[in-house]
């Protein structure tokens, strides 16, 4: 059945889920946050990073609203049920913040995401895939290709002041080297939000505004555990003092990919 199931599926994944869309029934969650804005739309990221950092009180007048062009017609959306009445203070700022941020993140994408789910449905059973978390089902359904190691590595970009030479992201390989294939797979989930490469290679990863190749970034403290931005394909790793500590955390987040250090 199952083999089934991959033959669908291989048909409709070139479909671009830009931001990792995940489904679980008719709810669409997409783990992205303010941060992943700066590379997507930095002025937009500029106006709710001002927002966010600021007393609002008496400042801006705003609803849950946004104004969408449909058509080339300007229409108002509620971010919320009843948000046309709902006035932005300064207590309920971030839950706005949040879904501005996922508004700006799924415009134009959600439609077509939820007719490749019906259309998912009208040939797979749910009862079927109702056992598997997202993340699960699609290494069940999408197959499990081995890894290029060298196209991956030379298809890494680094920010933060880490380079291909740095100690860490030295160890950082060498642990990726380590992993079984699984593993690996379960990495670039973690990650990018699918275990699945272009056949082109890692040249041709995609995030949720084009093409977008894997990045490691230098961020928080050692005793902090690596997190994902899966909109944009990037891996925040700390810089581990040694590579036994490295190893762990990876493989923490390798681990818990349905549930741990999505941001």
């Amino acid at each position: 059945m199952f083999a089934s199931i991959s033959s669908v599926w291989k048909r409709l994944y070139p479909i671009c889920l830009v931001c990792s869309v995940h489904f679980k029934g008719n709810r669409f969650v997409s783990p992205c946050d303010l941060s992943d804005l700066e590379y997507l739309d930095e002025e937009f990221h500029q106006s709710l990073q001002w927002m966010k950092d600021n007393d609002i009180t008496e400042i801006l007048d705003l609803t849950f609203t946004v104004n969408e062009e449909v058509f080339g017609q300007v229409t108002e959306r509620e971010l919320k049920s009843g948000g046309a009445n709902i006035q932005v203070t300064e207590k309920n700022k971030k839950e706005y913040i949040e879904k501005m941020v996922k508004w700006r993140v799924e415009r134009g994408v959600v439609q077509q995401t939820e007719a490749l789910v019906r259309g998912f449905y009208e040939v797979v059973d749910s009862r079927l895939v109702s056992v598997y978390d997202a993340r699960e089902l699609e290494l069940v359904i999408a197959g499990t290709a081995e890894i290029d190691l060298i196209d991956w590595r030379n298809n890494t970009e680094y920010r933060g002041g880490y380079h291909d030479g740095h100690i860490v992201i030295r160890w950082f390989w060498a642990a990726v080297e380590r992993f079984n294939n699984e593993q690996r797979l379960r990495l670039l989930q973690f990650v990018t939000g699918t275990s699945s490469v272009p056949y082109e290679g890692f040249a041709a990863l995609r995030g949720s505004n084009g093409l977008r190749r894997f990045c490691i970034e230098k961020w928080g403290k050692i005793t902090s555990l690596p997190r994902a931005h899966t909109c944009f394909n990037r891996l925040d790793l700390p810089p581990y003092s040694s590579y036994s500590m490295l190893h762990e955390k990876l493989l923490i987040a390798v681990e818990e990919t349905s549930t741990f250090g999505l941001e």
